[in-house]
């Protein structure tokens, strides 16, 4: 199955907030554990498109929305050219190098916008997310200690950024 990687739409609000409580729901990978309201989704989305902030999707087909990734610029002044990076992929297409087709492209719109500096955080334990934030640039920049705490264990979390 194709799968395209393409800036987000407003037509993609219902799949992105579909994966997004997927991914939430696994209790691995987000800082919350199920997606939030779809209020809230078509709120950051929209407000994505207007902002010309980037945020891709991957569509396998016409119509299944099957990851996204996205660099949400600083909102403060002193931090306006770094933004944060998110991102997730539905299991099932997870280790097919589409999530390094996701990032590639979110970089790419984040240069063009002018931005300079990009910062995730990720569970020490997500060693395919680091490997691939790796792959395309990040460094660790510290580490928070028992950070995260999920269904009583404790999980320490890493602190990436990329300049570009």
């Amino acid at each position: 199955m194709t799968v395209q990687i393409l800036p987000i739409a407003a037509s993609h609000i219902p799949g992105f907030g579909r994966a997004l409580d997927v991914v939430a729901r696994e209790k691995r990978y987000r800082s919350f554990l199920e997606g939030p309201p779809p209020e809230a989704v078509r709120a950051f989305v929209l407000d994505n498109i207007e902002h010309g902030h980037p945020q891709f999707v991957a569509m396998a087909g016409d119509e299944k929305l099957v990851g996204w990734c996205d660099a949400r610029p600083n909102s403060k002044p002193i931090y306006a050219h770094s933004a944060t990076l998110g991102m997730g992929l539905l299991p099932e297409f997870r280790g097919r190098g589409i999530g390094t087709r996701l990032i590639r492209s979110t970089l790419d719109a984040a240069r063009v916008k002018g931005l300079y500096r990009i910062e995730l955080t990720v569970r020490e334990a997500n060693a395919s997310a680091i490997a691939l934030y790796r792959k395309v640039g990040f460094l660790t920049e510290g580490m928070r200690m028992d950070a995260v705490c999920v269904d009583g264990s404790y999980e320490n979390v890493l602190f990436m950024a990329l300049l570009l």
